[in-house]
């Protein structure tokens, strides 16, 4: 075939040397970027896949932000926290030190009195004075806001955490199923018969207590009640309006590590006492034990610690006190806000966001309404300790700091064993997501590098190629006899 109006051989020469041209400029742009994929054409389920990485990588770097945040966040609550610890041992011993009346002056017991209130104050400060990045963190700015707490129901409540969701409050029901009880020994009776000599045993100490015949009751309860710190025991008339209906002998807290344990000794005569299920200890030891309430807070069961009651669950942790007359029955209220929310995950949603409160600390919130508050042992206050309170003041100051030492220790938890763990499993996230996103866009040099060698080759070899099928046409010539 000898036609010189189409080259054919130039044609696929051409389309050859075009296809090589644009393999070699593939090849330089991904040896100079670096990148295997440059624009959707290149790979475009390739692109797509580490666009999605790359979103999720840039979701799991500001998680674990989030997680270095909140740990300095918990970090500078826990610091302050500290403080308030020290003062609170400090206040402490100043009670000890002002309960030795005896050893000491007048002056020197309004000192100590002016050194506790001055710690008092120290600690509302440190309360309302730390921040971070001017979020108050300990005035209960970060505690949680509830609504119908019934306090004839409830005497004290402490939300640790909760998870509202897409919900504007969580509603918690209460329901107590068994009430908790004191233990208890009754004497029913308005005197002795015969006299004895009794152990008294409580949750607190040993004391023993000497009667006479005909000691009346009332006298058996002077004389219980004037031991009851140490033994932890206290008297009350079986019938309040009458002395002569007998004594009942009860714990001075609920639930059943309390006991009231009464044991006769040698030369005794009888002392019948009666336990809460109404039957008769007639023999030399007699005992009876507490009981602690049972609940279902929002369908799961609790089984308290006397009248205090514990939940936690992934959606709701809390602490609540039972009034002492609510007994068995419902009650409810709302969880309507507060708290604080930290989003440790690199989705938004429940699943990887964590809620904690963070009760206040000042002194008008340490303590409990049973026992009093740390507030009230300051100058003026009903629990005084220069007035003579010191028993009342040093129960106070140990509530407060079990409650600091609480409080710092569900921190402490939060940041080891959430925050930590949280940035520790995100850092092995970013590392697999990193190297699946390499693998998909980033250029392999080594087979990038042959590939440009052999691209230069066909464009080299193909610039010769179209060159002969450019000058194969002149053989024609030859058939002209030119």
């Amino acid at each position: 075939m000898a036609r010189i109006n189409t080259n054919i051989p130039a044609v696929v020469a051409q389309r050859t040397l075009r296809r090589s041209h644009r393999d070699l400029q593939v090849s330089l742009e991904r040896l100079s970027s670096g990148l295997r994929i440059n624009r959707g054409a290149d790979d475009p389920s390739g692109l797509i896949n580490s666009e999605s990485l790359r979103a999720e990588i840039a979701g799991v770097g500001k998680a674990i932000s989030n997680s270095q945040r909140a740990i300095n966040i918990i970090a500078t609550a826990e610091g302050a926290l500290n403080e308030a610890a020290s003062l609170l041992i400090d206040i402490q011993g100043l009670i000890v030190e002002i309960a030795n009346d005896a050893g000491l002056s007048a002056e020197e017991v309004e000192a100590d009195q002016l050194q506790i209130d001055s710690a008092i104050e120290s600690i509302t400060r440190i309360a309302n004075t730390s921040t971070f990045a001017g979020r108050k963190l300990l005035n209960g700015e970060l505690d949680y806001i509830t609504s119908g707490v019934s306090t004839s129901a409830i005497a004290d409540l402490k939300i640790h955490a909760t998870q509202f969701g897409t919900a504007s409050y969580v509603p918690v029901t209460v329901a107590v199923t068994t009430s908790a009880q004191k233990a208890m020994l009754q004497f029913q009776a308005s005197q002795l018969t015969s006299s004895i000599n009794v152990e008294l045993r409580g949750n607190l100490g040993t004391t023993v207590l000497s009667f006479t015949s005909g000691t009346s009751a009332a006298d058996i309860l002077a004389a219980v009640n004037r031991e009851s710190e140490a033994s932890g025991v206290e008297a009350v008339y079986i019938n309040p309006a009458d002395p002569t209906s007998g004594v009942t002998m009860r714990s001075i807290g609920y639930g059943s590590d309390q006991f009231v344990e009464v044991t006769l000794l040698p030369g005794s005569g009888s002392f019948d006492l009666v336990d809460d299920a109404g039957a008769v200890q007639a023999n030399s030891f007699k005992r009876d034990d507490g009981r602690d309430a049972v609940a279902n807070i929002n369908g799961a069961q609790s089984i308290g610690r006397g009248l205090e009651l514990n939940l936690n669950t992934r959606t709701l942790d809390l602490t609540l006190d039972l009034d002492e007359a609510f007994g068995i029955g419902s009650t409810s209220f709302a969880i309507t806000g507060g708290g604080a929310m930290f989003q440790l995950g690199p989705d938004v949603n429940t699943n990887q966001q964590v809620n904690i409160g963070i009760q206040s600390v000042a002194a008008s919130r340490l303590g409990t309404p049973t026992i009093g508050y740390l507030s009230q042992i300051a100058k003026g206050g009903q629990y005084e300790v220069g007035r003579g309170n010191a028993h009342e003041a040093s129960l106070i100051a140990n509530e407060a700091i079990r409650q600091v030492a609480v409080l710092r220790g569900r921190l402490g938890s939060f940041e080891r064993n959430t925050l930590q763990t949280n940035i520790n499993s995100l850092g092995i996230t970013v590392e697999n997501l990193t190297a699946s996103e390499s693998s998909i866009r980033d250029t392999d040099f080594a087979e990038e590098t042959s590939r440009l060698t052999r691209n230069q080759i066909l464009v080299n070899a193909g610039t010769s190629v179209l060159a002969i099928a450019n000058t194969s046409a002149q053989s024609v010539l030859s058939l002209l006899g030119g």
